[in-house]
């Protein structure tokens, strides 16, 4: 795995670039998970974003589903977190122009 990206064979055979936002250890589950993107847009017009377990150390390991409800809420407090500092980040770099 390339340290911003990595590429993936779906289920039909096709190769998918995915964009790595970003990585993490979890002091409450004690696992490393990634967070990334196709860049493909749902429905709402929202970028897709995705996450997984992954070994840090070992850049072939395969990634592992997320299983739990508990590991979903971690991911799910630090998107959100990053969110609103891109918000806060976005509305004081409108209030300089």
């Amino acid at each position: 795995m390339k340290k911003n990206s990595f590429t993936m064979i779906d289920e039909n055979g096709k190769e998918i670039v995915y964009d790595v936002l970003f990585t993490f250890e979890s002091d409450e589950t004690h696992k490393n998970y990634i967070v990334y993107t196709d860049n493909s847009k749902d429905e709402t017009g929202n970028i897709q974003v995705y996450a997984s377990i992954y070994d840090p150390e070992n850049p072939n390991s395969k990634l592992e589903a997320i299983t739990t409800d508990k590991e979903w809420k971690v991911i799910e407090t630090i998107l959100e977190t990053l969110q609103e500092e891109v918000r806060k980040k976005q509305g004081q770099e409108n209030n300089e122009q």
